[in-house]
C-alpha cells in the first residue's frame, strides 16, 4: 500500500462535491493513487490494466453512452465498475446519477458523488491536488524562504545563522515558508515544493529571544504556506583552508528526492550581511534560470571566453 493518502472528504471540500450516496462519512475514505480514470472502457466491456485504486470520473460522454442502451444491458455494463470496488465514482456537470448506478453503488460500498465542473475541468483539479497531497516527501532541517519570487531553502548547521537571516529577509519585505523543520515535495519529476508541519506553521525560534509568530509580529503578508524550491544555500563557518567559488562559473546542485536543485555553499563570518548577500544570490540564480550569467559577459569582456 503507498505511504501516503488523503481523505475523501478533503477532496470534497476543496472542489465543492456534492454526495450521491456514502458508505460512511467521506473524511474516513482514503485515497491512495494520484492518477484519475474515466471508465468508458470499462463501459464498452475491457477489464484488462484497469486500475482500481483511482478516481473513476464519468462526463457526459460516458452518461450518454450508458442512456443509450436497453436497461438490462446497461445494467451489464455499468456493475463491473463498481464490483470492481473503486475508491468513488464522479459525475460531472451536474448529471443525475442513473438507478443502475445507485444500485450497484450501495450494493458494493462504493462512493457516489456530483460535481458541477466539467469533466476536463475537474480532472485538473483532482491531479493538481492529489500531486500534491500524495506526494513522495522528505522533511529537512533548514528554513525556506521566498526571495523575489524564488523559493530558496537554506540550510546548514545548528546555530550558524538560518533563522536569524529569515528574520532579517523577512523585514527586508520576503517571506517566511518555514523554519527548521521543511517538509519537501516533489510533484514532478522536476519540481520541489517546501512547507511547513502546521503544527510550527509561521513560528521561528531566534536563540535570545524565543519563539515568535512571524505572521502576528510582521504581517499575514510576511508569511506563505509553500513555495517551490528553485535554490539551496548552505551556510557554513568560514574556513580559510577552504577555496570558494569566486566567479559563479561553477554548477552545484543538491538532491532532494531525485530532484537536482541548483545550490551555492556560502561562508559565514562576522560582518557579511547574509540578507543581502541572499537577496542577491536569488536574482544571479534567476539570471542563471533565463540564460545570463555575469562571469561568463566579463569573460567575454575580457576576451577570455573560449
Amino acid at each position: 500500500m503507498p505511504q501516503f493518502s488523503v481523505m475523501l472528504g478533503s477532496l470534497a471540500s476543496q472542489l465543492k462535491i456534492e454526495t450521491a450516496f456514502a458508505p460512511k462519512p467521506l473524511d474516513e475514505i482514503p485515497i491512495y493513487a494520484a492518477e484519475v480514470n474515466r471508465p468508458g472502457i470499462l463501459f464498452a466491456g475491457y477489464t484488462e490494466y484497469f486500475d482500481a485504486a483511482r478516481i473513476q470520473i464519468c462526463g457526459k460522454v460516458e452518461y450518454g453512452y450508458l442512456e443509450s442502451l436497453p436497461p438490462a444491458e446497461r445494467r451489464a455494463r455499468v456493475e463491473p465498475l463498481f464490483a470492481l470496488k473503486p475508491p468513488v465514482v464522479i459525475l460531472t456537470r451536474n448529471l443525475e446519477p442513473l438507478p443502475e448506478m445507485l444500485d450497484f453503488a450501495r450494493m458494493y460500498d462504493v462512493p457516489l458523488l456530483r460535481s458541477g465542473e466539467a469533466t476536463s475541468t475537474l480532472m485538473g483539479d483532482l491531479i493538481s491536488i492529489l500531486n500534491v497531497e500524495l506526494a513522495p516527501r522528505v522533511t529537512r532541517h533548514g528554513v525556506l524562504v521566498e526571495v523575489y519570487g524564488e523559493g530558496i531553502l537554506i540550510m546548514g548547521d545548528s546555530g550558524v545563522g538560518k533563522s536569524e537571516t529569515a528574520v532579517e529577509l523577512v523585514k527586508r519585505g520576503h517571506r517566511l515558508i518555514a523554519d527548521d523543520a521543511v517538509e519537501l515535495r516533489r510533484v514532478s519529476n522536476r519540481s520541489i515544493v517546501g512547507t511547513a508541519p502546521e503544527n510550527i506553521r509561521h513560528f521561528i525560534e531566534l536563540r535570545g529571544i524565543g519563539i515568535v509568530n512571524v505572521a502576528r509580529v510582521f504581517g499575514i503578508g510576511s508569511v506563505k504556506v509553500s513555495e517551490k524550491v528553485n535554490l539551496v544555500i548552505e551556510l557554513e563557518p568560514w574556513d580559510k583552508t577552504k577555496n570558494y567559488d569566486r566567479t559563479g562559473l561553477e554548477s552545484a546542485t543538491y538532491d532532494i528526492l531525485g530532484v537536482r536543485i541548483p545550490s551555492m555553499l556560502i561562508p559565514v563570518m562576522p560582518g557579511r550581511n547574509l540578507a543581502v548577500i541572499i537577496e542577491t544570490a536569488a536574482i544571479t540564480s534567476r539570471q542563471k534560470e533565463m540564460g545570463y550569467s555575469a562571469a561568463k559577459e566579463l569573460l567575454e569582456r575580457l576576451g577570455l571566453e573560449e
